[in-house]
């Protein structure tokens, strides 16, 4: 089973889009639609195949700047060149087993603009509009890092423990999409609960 996850810009967004559908969540119980904006909350992508763990993580500017708008200061934009350069080292967010013997081929982290679909009532026209003019002058920007690791015994890969969160006051929970040669499974992890158990998937 050979899975083509790394880096083609459609490809994670389907396996997320399959995993959304059809798999049930372990641990907490999620909503089903969060929504396309949702403070907090981010989500990542991780897909194993042979020695080559590929990971995807987007979450909101919000979460990681603590604000979600262009930056326009001098402080905002070092706040951002700082985060940058925290995500691009995904070995400091995500803590791996050392056994796995993991370490960073490929890292990659942009700022991009969110796409909303506002749903308003007829009613609401007015409001909506407002409400949508003021989002486009503010803006809804997320960061998007990936990233390609290479282990050396990646059926040690039992656990993550989420560092992310200690980096990241704004980051509360994290989605998390699994794919291997074994399957597909979705998890949640959150500042409370910052570990995932990975033992018998790999």
């Amino acid at each position: 089973m050979r899975m083509q996850f790394p880096f083609a810009p459609a490809v994670p967004a389907l396996i997320l889009a399959a995993m959304t559908l059809s798999l049930p969540t372990h641990g907490e119980e999620t909503h089903r639609e969060l929504g396309a904006h949702v403070h907090g909350h981010g989500t990542l992508n991780m897909a194993v195949e042979e020695k080559r763990v590929s990971m995807e993580l987007e979450v909101p500017g919000m979460d990681i700047v603590g604000f979600e708008h262009a930056a326009s200061t001098e402080e905002q934009k070092a706040a951002v060149e700082k985060a940058k350069a925290q995500l691009a080292k995904p070995l400091a967010l995500f803590a791996l087993p050392p056994q796995a013997g993991c370490a960073v081929a490929e890292a990659s982290v942009a700022v991009e603009a969110e796409q909303h679909d506002d749903d308003h009532d007829a009613g609401d026209k007015e409001d909506a509009k407002a409400e949508h003019d003021h989002e486009e002058a503010a803006g809804h920007n997320q960061f998007h890092a990936t990233y390609a690791l290479d282990c050396t015994r990646p059926a040690e890969l039992t656990a993550i423990t989420f560092d992310y969160f200690k980096l990241f006051a704004g980051a509360h929970e994290l989605t998390v999409n699994v794919v291997t040669a074994k399957g597909q499974s979705k998890y949640e992890v959150s500042r409370d609960k910052p570990m995932l158990d990975l033992d018998g998937i790999m």
